[in-house]
C-alpha cells in the first residue's frame, strides 16, 4: 500500500504543471480594456444623439482629430517639451530631498522634533495658496514651475518615508541588536530596507502631486506648456483641445504609476495578492 502511494506521488510529480490560459493571466488588463472601450463607446454615441453638448466634453473622435492636428502641425511637442522639463526638475529635486531627510527625521528623534513642526505646518497649507509668493519670489519662468511642482511633491515623499522609517516591526531590531549588530548596520540592514514600501509609496502619491503641479503652474502664469495649452484651449471654448491635455496628463501619470508599481512589486513580492 505504502509502495503504490509512493509511486502515485513520483507520478504526480513528474505531471507537468497546468499552462495557466493567456485570458486569465492577463485577466485584470483584459477586464480593464473592454471597460474603458465601452466607456468611449458610450460617450461617442451620447455626443452623437444629442444627449451631450460637445461644448461640454466634446467627443473621442474629435479629441483624437485635435490631437493628430496637434502633431501635425508640431505646437504639441514644445508644450510637452517644457511640461516634462518642469516635471523631471520638479519631482527629481523633490526625491533628492524628502527621501533623505524623511529618513533622518524618522531615524533620529531629536532631529524630527526640530523639523517635524515646520513639516506639518507646511503639509497641512495648500500648495496653491503659495503660488503668488512663489511667483513674486521666481517670476513665471521655469523656476517658478519647479518650484510649485516641488513644493507639491516633496511633502508627500518626505511623510511616507518618515512613516516607513517609524514602523519599522520591532523584531527585527530585536534581532539585529541580539547578534551584535552596530546602529550604522542596524540602520543600513534592518531600518532603510524595511522602509521601502512605504518609501515607493510615497513616490506614487507625489507623482499625482507633481502632474497637479505642472497644470496648476502653467494655468496662472506660463508661455508654454500642457497647462498653458488647455488655459488658452478653455478661453477660447476650445473643449476638444482642453480634453486632449487632461488626457496627456492623465495618460502620462497612469504610465508613471504603473512603472512605480512594478518596482514596488518586485519589493513586495512576499506580500500574499487577496484580489479577487
Amino acid at each position: 500500500m505504502t509502495s503504490v502511494s509512493a509511486n502515485d506521488a513520483a507520478a504526480s510529480a513528474r505531471k507537468p504543471a497546468r499552462k495557466v490560459p493567456f485570458w486569465k493571466k492577463r485577466e485584470d488588463f483584459l477586464i480593464g480594456s473592454i471597460a474603458v472601450i465601452l466607456f468611449l463607446l458610450l460617450w461617442e454615441v451620447a455626443v452623437a444623439q444629442g444627449w451631450i453638448k460637445p461644448l461640454f466634453v466634446s467627443a473621442p473622435s474629435r479629441i483624437f482629430k485635435a490631437l493628430m492636428a496637434m502633431i501635425a502641425d508640431g505646437s504639441i511637442w514644445r508644450d510637452l517639451g517644457v511640461s516634462g522639463m518642469e516635471f523631471g526638475l520638479g519631482y527629481g529635486l523633490a526625491v533628492i530631498v524628502g527621501i533623505p531627510l524623511g529618513i533622518l527625521m524618522g531615524w533620529y528623534r531629536r532631529f524630527n522634533a526640530v523639523l517635524d513642526p515646520f513639516v506639518s505646518a507646511l503639509y497641512a497649507t495648500p500648495r496653491i495658496a503659495l503660488v503668488p509668493l512663489i511667483i513674486i519670489w521666481f517670476g513665471i519662468d521655469l523656476p517658478a514651475k519647479v518650484a510649485i511642482i516641488f513644493l507639491s511633491t516633496v511633502f508627500p515623499i518626505l511623510v511616507s518615508t518618515i512613516t516607513g522609517v517609524r514602523t519599522i516591526d520591532r523584531d527585527f531590531i530585536k534581532v539585529a541588536r541580539s547578534f551584535g549588530a552596530s546602529d550604522r548596520q542596524l540602520f543600513m540592514t534592518v531600518a532603510l530596507p524595511s522602509s521601502v514600501p512605504m518609501l515607493l509609496t510615497g513616490l506614487r502619491l507625489g507623482l499625482g502631486h507633481a502632474l497637479i503641479g505642472i497644470v496648476v503652474g502653467e494655468m496662472l502664469g506660463a508661455s508654454a506648456g500642457i497647462g498653458y495649452m488647455m488655459s488658452v484651449a478653455g478661453a477660447t471654448f476650445q473643449t476638444d483641445r482642453v480634453m486632449v491635455g487632461l488626457l496627456i496628463i492623465a495618460g502620462s501619470g497612469m504610465l508613471l504609476t504603473e512603472l512605480l508599481r512594478i518596482i514596488e512589486r518586485r519589493f513586495e513580492s512576499w506580500r500574499v495578492d487577496t484580489r479577487r
